[in-house]
């Protein structure tokens, strides 16, 4: 069993920058593939990143490569999304993921999910 909080969110500026944090509880978190999506109002939750076990791996939504940046520190058991040069479009309640399977881009592949925290981007 994997419980996860996300905090961090915020309202910033466009072109402004926020990392997200997600806090982790249970033993077996560095044996989790870790993953952020979004959801914004009326759309379906989309895939923002993912970083294997060790944090080796890591994968990207096509509209945040080169902006956003996954990572992970399993000895404190979080997970980080740090994002930079943040547009209106990012706005959504991002959530924390985490996967005990081998691919990490859909929802489906998760088995544990935070309650998710708001970032308002305004322009």
């Amino acid at each position: 069993q994997v419980q996860l909080v996300e905090s961090g969110g915020g309202l910033v500026q466009a072109g402004g920058s926020l990392r997200l944090s997600c806090a982790a509880s249970g033993r077996t978190f560095s044996t989790y593939a870790m993953g952020w999506f979004r959801q914004a109002p009326g759309k379906e939750r989309e895939f923002v990143a993912a970083i294997s076990w060790t944090g080796g791996r890591t994968y990207y939504g096509d509209s945040v490569k080169g902006r956003f940046a996954i990572s992970r520190d399993n000895a404190n058991k979080r997970v980080y999304l740090q994002m930079h040069s943040l547009k209106p479009e990012d706005t959504a309640v991002y959530y924390c993921a985490a996967s005990g399977g081998s691919t990490w881009l859909a929802p489906r592949e998760y088995d544990y999910w935070g309650q998710g925290t708001q970032v308002t981007v305004s322009s």
